[in-house]
Parts: C-alpha cells; structure tokens; sequence
C-alpha cells in the first residue's frame, strides 16, 4: 500500500448542484517511463515529459452523469458506482455539457486524460513508489477485479488510494482515454526513437481510442498501470467509464 503525505494532496471540488461534486486532484507534472514489458503492446518503454494537469479523484460515478445528462445509461446501477456502458462518442457529449454547465471554454474545459496523463496518475507521478498497480503491489488493496468484484462494478473510493490520493485507478471500470490506439505500436515506436516526448497526445488519426485500468470482469494482468486496451469509439460496455481530467493553467 502507498503511503502518501497528506500535503502533496491537493485536491479541488466543482459544485454541480446542491447535493453533487466532483473532486479533482492536482498531478505535478514531471518525467516519467512509459509503458511496460509484460505484452508486445506496452513495448517499447519510452520517457515521456508531461505538465501539470489535474484529474479526477474518482472515475465518474452515476449521479455526476445523470446530473449532466439526464439519464443513466448504467447497468449496474448505483449513484456512487462509476457510470459505465458509455462509448467515448457519449463521454464527448458529456465533456461539452459539463463545460457549459460550468462555463468552461478552451484549456479550461475538462476533457478525456491523454494516455500518457493517465499512466503517470495511475503510477502516482512524481510520487511513484513504482508499484505495478495504482497504489500498491497487492491488487486486493486497491482495485475491483474479477477475482474480488462479485461480477459487478463496487462504489468509488472504498479500496486504498494510490501515491497521489487517486481511486479506482485499477480496476472497477475501464476509462476511456482521449487518445487513439497506435495500430501495430507504430507511436510507442516513434515516441522511442525521439528520446524525451512532450505531452504526448497519441496518433493524429485511427480506428480505436485507448481505454486504461482494467475492470471488474477482467484478471489482475489487466489492471496494471502499463497495460493498455482499446475499442471503437462508438462501442458500449458495461465496464467501460471515464474519468475527467484539465490542463493546468
């Protein structure tokens, strides 16, 4: 288990109505090694140099996007359990309507975490204590799986956080990244061969987006912080979710 100090949180709340918010956490922005060695699709390790930015506390939960937009799509069903059976065309629409409901415009808007922002959270950035999951070597302590969930997703924040305070990180639900799937590693490649990359943002183009962390019907391999997936932009699945993330101005 990852024992942070409690004055590297720094953590910010956005008030939706009277009975909802969210929390984001500030991520210092740092260097870091990206990817991992277990599959061919982690490969090749890369440094990647990223700016501060902030990201979500907790993946998005239930009554966060019924409070948006309406509706909940989920089928497991539950206010504090992560919304899920989202494609990431819908976690679009749902990023616009946010901002307008909290007159965010440009940088300031939230948005879906690059790939590579995700990976250092879930590492605990600069704070990495290096652990294969987000927060500890042990899984039990720090995500939902198919080994602990009961085939189901679990409420936000139950488990132990990671270095920076994060939950849910591995495990629970997989979280859609803004990014699209490098066919063939062919980024991973590229992003090798510069040496340091800067905010790396993923391929101009291509067929799938990233989704990060694993979830509750997958095996522990899945749920480490280098592991990677991915699907086609219009697919839902009731353990796909997202988690918000903002540049840092």
């Amino acid at each position: 288990m990852a024992n942070f100090p409690a004055s590297i949180l720094q953590v910010f709340q956005e008030k939706l109505n009277e009975n909802i918010i969210f929390n984001i956490v500030k991520v210092e922005g740092g260097t870091f090694q990206m990817g991992g060695n277990e599959y061919s699709w982690e490969k090749p390790i890369h440094e990647v140099k990223l700016d501060t930015f902030y990201i979500g506390q907790f993946p998005v939960t239930q009554e966060i996007w019924e409070a948006i937009m309406g509706e909940n799509p989920s089928y497991f069903k539950g206010p504090k359990r992560p919304v899920e059976n989202v494609s990431w065309e819908d976690a679009q629409v749902f990023l616009e309507k946010l901002n307008q409901k909290l007159d965010l415009k440009g940088a300031r808007a939230y948005r879906l975490p690059t790939e590579a922002e995700w990976e250092f959270a879930a590492r605990g950035g600069i704070y990495s204590q290096g652990f294969s999951y987000a927060g500890s070597e042990n899984l039990e302590q720090v995500g939902w799986y198919g080994e602990n969930s009961e085939v189901q997703t679990q409420p936000v924040g139950i488990l132990q956080p990671n270095e920076l305070g994060i939950y849910d990180m591995s495990g629970n639900v997989w979280e859609w990244c803004q990014d699209w799937w490098d066919r063939d590693n062919e980024y991973y490649e590229q992003c090798h061969k510069i040496g340091i990359v800067a905010n790396p943002q993923g391929p101009e183009k291509g067929q799938y987006r990233v989704v990060r962390g694993g979830g509750w019907g997958y095996g522990a391999s899945s749920c480490r912080v280098a592991d990677r997936g991915h699907d086609t932009p219009a697919v839902r699945y009731g353990g796909f979710g997202l988690r918000l993330s903002r540049t840092a101005l």
